[in-house]
């Protein structure tokens, strides 16, 4: 089985300089979508037909079991597929696809492959309004005898509710045969792929239709309307599959999945979170409203606040985060650690039952366990050219507006009084502070706003 994706168009109606296949839809590029579709179907033969934009599909789609064919000019469909044949191999199916039409789904195209065999088989679907697509001809038996595209519609022809959706799939080794006869004799001077149905059954092969699950499958994008019309669609029903799945949504209109959600039981995502990338979530999360999670692991039990960003980041079970914590690229948080409000952390490590609840920045830090981090606290690890590593030891209390200049080490025990600028090790078990000496000034007065 072979499956070709026509993907050669410039998509003027999207007023973009990306090509229209590389929109994105659901964090993905709609080409892709289709592509990761056709790969589930394992084809002995996978070829995208490109055009406008040709280096970027390239560079932004390609893999090894890609296969290109460059359409140049764009002639139509039938002329896309013709820039194909010599990837197609056997004398089996071949099938194809639309890159801007990105939610098909695998048991449809199943169903259509089924009905291919000895034949050519065609995706169809009945609209209340099927202006702008090509008519499924009957004759008075019920057969298919022809498809006709509505600019060359008669009236009568225009009424036909049933329509093409431009999928099909047909004998391999017909198609080159067919294909080699099309013509451009008509209204958009175009060769069409649907005239090969007409050459169908002049040689009597036979003709069989068949419908998507849904209607939402066979939408194609023109437009960025279109495009977002097709988000929700695709968003709503990732949120249906969570739901059957156990996943408890606040408002499954107003979550967004960017990629891959994996979740325990009993999790709870409040309203306007978005997922990118791999997210996993254990049993019995809570993620609050508004929070941005991408490429993340979240241990059970544990309970993100509000405006919770977290990025390449692991967090252990039973944490408390947020609200507006930030877990940067390389922090891993072990069991029931607490990171507060306004805390960012970045390529550090924190172990278990340790907390950072207010106002403080931890970067290139080891912390032990049952380690408080005082509000205001930052470790410096930044000299303007390196990055110098902060290691704060089991038991630790760290106080209130607290820099601790790396490369520095806090030892077991320890505890740094409130405003100490920690520029040297500081031994275990031992209070260290440093401060100016406090004095009061009698008779300092405050400045004043001089009247202009």
């Amino acid at each position: 089985m072979n499956i070709v994706i026509l993907a050669a168009g410039q998509g003027k109606r999207m007023h973009s300089n990306l090509p229209k296949i590389l929109h994105p839809l659901a964090g993905k590029a709609l080409a892709a979508h289709v592509i990761d579709t056709a790969r589930s179907l394992s084809p002995q033969t996978l070829c995208l037909v490109y055009g406008h934009g040709g280096d970027m599909v390239r560079t932004t789609l390609d893999a090894p079991d890609l296969a290109w064919a460059l359409q140049e000019p764009q002639l139509g469909t039938g002329h896309a597929v013709q820039q194909a044949l010599p990837h197609l191999k056997g004398a089996g199916t071949t099938l194809v696809l639309y890159g801007d039409v990105p939610l098909i789904q695998a048991d449809t195209l199943k169903r259509l492959l089924h009905a291919a065999q000895d034949a050519l088989a065609i995706l169809t679907v009945e609209l209340a309004d099927p202006s702008g697509y090509g008519r499924i001809v009957r004759d008075a038996g019920g057969r298919v005898v022809r498809i006709v595209e509505q600019k060359d519609a008669t009236s009568d022809e225009c009424r036909i509710r049933e329509i093409n959706t431009g999928i099909m799939a047909m004998p391999t080794g017909r198609l080159g045969e067919w294909l080699g006869r099309l013509s451009n004799d008509n209204a958009q001077k175009e060769y069409y792929l649907t005239d090969v149905v007409g050459m169908a059954v002049e040689t009597g092969v036979a003709i069989r239709t068949t419908h998507p699950g849904h209607e939402w499958e066979v939408l194609g994008v023109n437009s960025k309307v279109q495009l977002a019309e097709l988000e929700r669609i695709a968003q709503r029903s990732t949120a249906e599959r969570l739901m059957e799945e156990g996943v408890r949504l606040a408002d499954p209109a107003r979550i967004d999945v960017r990629g891959e959600l994996i979740c325990g039981r009993d999790v709870f995502i409040d309203v306007n979170c978005v997922f990118e990338g791999t997210v996993h979530l254990g049993e019995a999360v809570e993620v609050g409203p508004n929070c941005v999670l991408k490429n993340a692991r979240i241990g059970s039990g544990t309970r993100l606040a509000a405006f919770t960003h977290i990025e390449d980041a692991t967090v252990g079970a039973d944490g408390q985060i947020g609200p507006f914590a930030r877990l940067r690229p390389g922090t891993e948080l072990a069991e029931d650690v607490h990171v507060g409000n306004f805390v960012e952390i970045k390529k550090s490590t924190i172990a278990a039952h340790s907390k950072a609840n207010h106002l403080a920045y931890i970067g290139d830090a080891m912390i032990g366990s049952r380690v408080n981090v005082g509000a205001g606290t930052i470790t410096c690890n930044y000299d303007g050219a390196n990055k110098f590593q902060t290691i704060i030891e089991d038991d630790a209390f760290i106080g209130s507006d607290t820099q601790l200049v790396a490369p520095v080490r806090v030892g077991r025990g320890a505890t740094l009084g409130a405003g100490t600028t920690l520029t040297k090790d500081a031994p275990a078990d031992t209070l260290t502070i440093s401060r100016a000496k406090q004095i009061s000034i009698p008779g300092w007065k405050r400045p004043v706003k001089t009247r202009k």
